[in-house]
């Protein structure tokens, strides 16, 4: 199960090994001495799982300390783009974003760690999206970032004319480089 870094310091991006055969596949999406072996310590304490149709986006998510969550996200059906924006003051990322298609074919997976932005675009006829959390969900510690953030320019492989964003995601305020939720540590 290779782990590959990305631009984003922690964002690390997996891809298990798959065994197909004559009556479908198998594969590990998840195994803690692989992923601790790979510095990836975090217990996962909720699974989530959403479906959305095609052009929809939702994002840019996180939660504020003391509630802030690392993710694995990995895709079930279809395809998404998903994108990562570096919150974390001081770090070498701060205020970049990264994408990466993730898809039930290619069955890549990403980690983010806390102090990071998630959102996705759906690229197929619908997307089924499963994720880890190793903090609880808290209503309270909610935040994001507007999906068509000026400074941010993420190109969400879809048309804008297109695209099925909530009312509570088109309200999101936009990126302020000068307010951080998060400091980066580099051992984190």
């Amino acid at each position: 199960m290779p782990f590959s870094a990305t631009p984003l310091p922690g964002v690390i991006i997996i891809e298990p090994v798959v065994f197909p055969d004559g009556r479908g596949f198998f594969f590990e999406s998840y195994n803690q001495r692989l992923f601790r072996e790979n510095q990836i310590l975090n217990e996962f304490v909720q699974d989530n799982q959403s479906l959305s149709v095609y052009s929809v986006i939702r994002g840019l998510h996180y939660q504020r300390e003391p509630h802030a969550q690392s993710k694995l996200v990995r895709v079930l059906q279809g395809r998404i783009l998903d994108v990562v924006v570096d919150l974390r003051a001081g770090s070498p990322g701060f205020g970049k974003s990264f994408s990466i298609e993730l898809s039930a074919e290619n069955k890549k997976q990403i980690f983010i760690p806390r102090g990071l932005a998630h959102g996705f675009s759906v690229l197929s006829a619908i997307a089924e999206i499963s994720y880890k959390c190793d903090q609880f969900y808290n209503k309270q510690s909610e935040a994001g970032i507007r999906y068509n953030d000026s400074t941010l320019n993420i190109d969400w492989q879809i048309p804008f004319a297109k695209a099925l964003v909530s009312d509570k995601d088109a309200k999101l305020p936009e990126f302020n480089p000068s307010v951080s939720d998060f400091m980066y540590k580099a051992d984190a």
